[in-house]
């Protein structure tokens, strides 16, 4: 799929491409169009300094037409268009920071509820400790409880000790 720009009707892709082409051949053109050498034959009544500013002129003059056919210019600006509108828009600069914030919120929501789960198992841990220990203590109520109960046997056979029809130790009351 080729994502097109807002200003022009050439994709994006193209633009990028024929921008390339037309650096390297302004490149091209102006090593390989003309020498110093060249200016130093056409011009040899001139001094060395003279040449290299015709030189410097000629290749910068000729890099200007090439940027005008190529129209470097118009494609430069609406990039600097493109890259001011960008920086103008505060939502265009959160959109990258979109994706680190949802993973950051996912990581502290998973890290949560691990703590959470941590808890919990805690909590169900000392749960059964407790019912342990409570049911502990009841064996040991029910004990003192059937202890507390011979004791009270033992008291009263001892109190009944010697009366007549007391002979029996473990006659209820």
């Amino acid at each position: 799929m080729e994502y097109r720009d807002e200003v022009g009707s050439s994709p994006i892709g193209s633009r990028q491409s024929d921008l390339k082409k037309s650096f390297k051949l302004a490149v091209v053109s102006l090593l390989t169009a003309c020498s110093k050498q060249d200016i130093s034959k056409a011009f040899p009544n001139f001094a060395a300094s003279e040449q290299d500013f015709l030189h410097r002129l000629f290749i910068q003059e000729e890099f200007e037409s090439l940027c005008l056919e190529s129209q470097v210019g118009t494609t430069l600006d609406t990039v600097e268009q493109f890259l001011e509108e960008q920086a103008l828009n505060p939502l265009h600069r959160d959109k990258t920071n979109v994706f680190d914030v949802a993973q950051n919120v996912l990581t502290l929501k998973k890290n949560e509820i691990q703590h959470l789960e941590n808890m919990l198992q805690k909590a169900e841990e000392q749960n059964c400790l407790i019912r342990a220990q409570i049911e502990g203590l009841k064996e040991k109520e029910a004990d003192v409880s059937v202890m507390a109960d011979a004791v009270q046997k033992l008291r009263r056979g001892s109190l009944n000790y010697g009366l007549p029809g007391s002979n029996d130790i473990t006659t209820n009351p």
